[in-house]
């Protein structure tokens, strides 16, 4: 009897824990396939729109094979343990990284110099700033401009619009920029008549005087675009084991490559591009045009070639306009913005114009676009924003 009974009561025990086993089981597979689910949705965020993404930044990581190794970053060591903290959007520069930018030359920095450089005398002039044709003039004040002389109206045509464009996009790095009329008359020049002279300039041509700016230095182009094969994506291949200071030069490239491609500039980084054929290491020196401030901002200068000039001349460069930007799918957010306005609006030479008036009392003077020219401005804008969409297309969801 006592054998019975227990023989009972071990069939009931047994019975009990393989019921409690089976049910734990099931709320274990259950939390699983939850957790499942719950992964599946978080790859999968909701669709938004570009205007969406240029308006609400959300931080996503770097596409990359190996995902592992995220950690902190040091101040200026190499950023290998948080790529993740560089991008934003698949294809926005973080504004934590653009937070760390040089402040380049602000717009209230630039509308100060613009009124002291047209009210100021010049006291003298001497050669610099490039061509054998300008001129680096002192102003009473001991500051110092440099004077550029085109050989023919269009390319101080060319460097005023360029210089608005950058403004207009809100590209702080060039320096700014206001327009002269060289007159013997006009008490600005009135003490420096002779060096005109001795300058072989036309009297009341009209020059542009840019902010000069010292303790400048050369520029090499940054590896990821240096070589075959050049590119700069969102991917930890490419940006990892970058520096603090190197990524925020890489940040103020993308912008000079957008805007070397719509004002169709080409003597910068696509002469460059286009002397490899017989000089395979153009792009381990100075690039033409571009400089470094003491603070690492980069300073556009020379940009007389863009737009006016640079459209006529487009069929021997467009290739090499077409493949920098190619080679590029990582955008600031503010200028990618500035593209979708003036894409959806379709208004760029209309904008263009209204700032290149507002701030110019010479720009009726000086001209302004032809209507093809300003069809090409447009192509190129609509160009850019497809361009910044579809690299958003390609890597906001991977």
């Amino acid at each position: 009897m006592r054998i019975l009974l227990a023989n009972s009561v071990a069939a009931v025990l047994v019975c009990t824990g393989v019921t409690l086993l089976c049910f734990f089981a099931g709320l274990l597979a259950h939390g699983q396939d939850r957790t499942k689910r719950a992964l599946i949705t978080s790859d999968e965020p909701p669709s938004k729109t570009f205007r969406t993404l240029l308006a609400v930044p959300a931080a996503l990581r770097l596409h990359s094979s190996n995902r592992s190794g995220a950690g902190r970053s040091r101040q200026d060591g190499a950023l290998t343990r948080s790529p993740d903290l560089v991008v934003e959007d698949g294809v926005f520069w973080s504004d934590r990284l653009e937070s760390q930018l040089p402040g380049g030359f602000t717009d209230a920095h630039a509308r100060v110099w613009r009124n002291k450089a047209r009210s100021s005398r010049i006291i003298s002039l001497e050669e610099g700033c490039g061509r054998a044709t300008n001129r680096l003039a002192t102003f009473s004040d001991n500051s110092k401009a440099c004077v550029r002389y085109g050989i023919n109206a269009d390319q101080v045509q060319g460097e005023a619009l360029s210089y608005y464009l950058a403004s207009l996009l809100e590209i702080p790095n060039l320096p700014p920029l206001v327009l002269s009329q060289v007159s013997f008359s006009n008490e600005q020049w009135s003490e420096v008549q002779a060096q005109v002279r001795d300058s072989q300039w036309t009297e009341n041509a009209v020059v542009s005087l840019t902010e000069f700016v010292s303790n400048l230095s050369g520029v090499v182009t940054p590896v990821p675009l240096r070589h075959e094969g050049r590119r700069l994506h969102p991917l930890s291949e490419d940006l990892r084991n970058r520096s603090r200071s190197e990524l925020l030069e890489i940040v103020q490239w993308t912008d000079l490559i957008l805007y070397d491609y719509l004002t169709a500039n080409f003597d910068r980084l696509v002469s460059n591009l286009f002397s490899l054929q017989w000089d395979p290491r153009v792009m381990e020196r100075d690039t033409r045009n571009l400089h470094r401030s003491a603070d690492g901002g980069l300073v556009f200068i020379d940009n007389e070639a863009g737009l006016v000039h640079g459209y006529r001349v487009l069929g021997m460069w467009e290739r090499y306009h077409d493949a920098l930007l190619r080679s590029v799918c990582l955008f600031r957010r503010r200028t990618a913005r500035r593209i979708w306005e003036m894409h959806r609006r379709q208004d760029a030479a209309e904008r263009l114009l209204e700032r290149y008036v507002d701030n110019e009392p010479l720009a009726a003077r000086l001209g302004f676009l032809s209507e093809e020219q300003a069809l090409v401005l447009q192509a190129r804008v609509d160009h850019l924003y497809k361009h910044i969409a579809g690299c958003r297309k390609k890597y906001s969801r991977l």
